[in-house]
This record gives structure tokens, sequence and C-alpha cells, in this order.
């Protein structure tokens, strides 16, 4: 195996390609990928120190199960829907629905989603959703891809002399860890089964 060897996604040995013309499938995809994104974004989980959703558990390991060009179009879709006032965001429409929303505090991990998306993606492709340390890298490089540019975002909206990292960073981490260890458990639990159905 070299760095250049490309091993085949997840969803494609879930879901082969068959019959379905392949600008359709992948459109299908894209579409299904961002309406999961939307709603994992509305379901709150009880969590110390913050309520905790499922939405970059789902954004990095769809990534990885979609491979990155499928994973970026749907990201770019998905921010799409919501500039276009579509509620697909955490808090919409309550706290504000288009660009507006998009402008705000939370710009930042939207741009990062896209960034974690392909990155995660083009990452599973080289196979690093096989085994659970290797996931569990993939969805760290994820996760600091979404918080780098949330974090400059939110010092450049509001100042960087502010408590940045204890707004936007630190009251998310444990759920992120908890996040992380889940999905290095589930991904190569999928392939295992894949390995079984082959066989």
């Amino acid at each position: 195996m070299t760095p250049e060897t490309i091993f085949p996604t997840l969803i494609s040995a879930l879901l082969p390609a068959g019959k379905l013309h392949s600008g359709l499938r992948f459109a299908l995809l894209a579409t299904v990928g961002s309406i999961v994104i939307a709603i994992s974004s509305k379901i709150q989980i009880p969590f110390y120190p913050v309520p905790m959703t499922m939405q970059t558990f789902v954004i990095l390991a769809l990534s990885m199960a979609f491979g990155w060009r499928l994973a970026t179009a749907t990201l770019l879709l998905y921010l799409a829907e919501g500039a276009l006032g579509l509620p697909v965001f955490a808090g919409t429409p309550a706290k504000g629905l288009g660009l507006q929303y998009m402008l705000g505090n939370t710009g930042g991990y939207l741009i990062g989603f896209v960034f974690a998306a392909t990155i995660c993606g083009w990452m599973a492709e080289r196979g690093w959703d096989r085994n659970p340390l290797s996931t569990a890298l993939a969805m760290l490089t994820g996760n600091c891809l979404i918080y780098i540019p949330g974090l400059l975002w939110l010092g450049a909206l509001l100042g960087f002399d502010k408590p940045i990292l204890e707004w936007g960073l630190i009251p998310f981490l444990l759920g992120d860890i908890t996040k992380l260890v889940l999905a290095a458990a589930v991904l190569p639990l999928f392939w295992k089964f894949v390995g079984r159905t082959r066989t």
C-alpha cells in the first residue's frame, strides 16, 4: 500500500452504482446526505457541560463513507440550502435564516464543515476508515479543520480580546471526544460487516 492507493468508499461497497446513472446516484446521495446533516443539527442530547448535537459526528462519518468528492458536494449543497433560507442549521429559524445566520457567530464553523468533509473523505479513500486508530486520527483532523476557521471567524467578529476559546471550543471538547470514540468504533465495524457479506 502506498499513500496514493485509492480504496473504495464505504458507500460504494454498501450501495454499488448498479444500473443507476452515476450522475443521478451522486445527486441523490448528496441530497440525502444534506437532509441527514440537517436532521442531526436539530437533535440535542443532554450532556456536560453543554447539550450535544450529533451534527459533527454525522458530517465527519458521512464524509468518510462518501469519499472527498461526494462529501464536498454534500456539504456545499447543505450550505446552499441554508443560504436559500431553509431551516437546516442548528438553532434555525429561531436564530435567523439564510445569509443572516451564516454571517453570524457560527459562520466559520460552517466553512470548516466543507474543509473537514473534503479532508476526511480524502483520508477514507486512503484507507483511514478501516481501523479504530486511523479513524480516530481522521476524525480528530476533521474536528480541527472545523474549529480553526470557526474560532478565527468568532474572534474576527467579536474581538480576539474576548474569551474565544471559552465560548467556541472548550465547552464542546468532551462531546467531540465522545463522538470521535464512537466513530472510531462504528466505521471499522461497518467495514467488517461489508467483508462478511462478500465472503
